[in-house]
């Protein structure tokens, strides 16, 4: 069994990340779904969207839910499906993040959570332009 993977994010972020991610990875070694929220959404309704998708991705060993921005309508509602170490929600997902959970998916669901979060963190550089030359 392995850990689900759900993508709660403004508009069609998640599941643009999802595509990318299986077109770098080749497969998605996690059984993953996105959940889109555009700004006229009923939250009830996606509340409940959210709740049926977590169901299709737990295997059992629990569920790793990203989503976008802290305090907005998608990370509300991810923090909604929040079971301490069956569930666990993470914000300020990016695409960094993502690949490092997909690179490390035999992990158990705190590992794996910690992966992700180094990975997100990790993945953000200041560039200039020495460093390019």
């Amino acid at each position: 069994m392995s850990v689900g993977l759900l993508i709660v994010t403004h508009d069609r972020i998640g599941e643009t990340l999802l595509r990318t991610a299986k077109r770098m990875l080749g497969d998605l070694p996690l059984a993953a779904k996105a959940l889109s929220v555009t700004i006229d959404a009923n939250t009830e309704e996606l509340s409940q969207e959210a709740l049926s998708l977590l169901d299709q991705i737990d295997r059992g060993d629990g569920v790793l839910v990203l989503t976008d921005m802290y305090g907005s309508t998608p990370s509300n509602i991810a923090f909604g499906l929040m079971q301490p170490g069956h569930v666990n929600v993470i914000s300020g997902v990016n695409l960094p993040m993502l690949i490092r959970t997909l690179n490390y998916a035999s992990l158990d669901l705190g590992p794996l959570t910690e992966k992700a979060i180094s990975g997100g963190k990790d993945g953000i550089f200041c560039c200039t332009q020495t460093e390019h030359a």
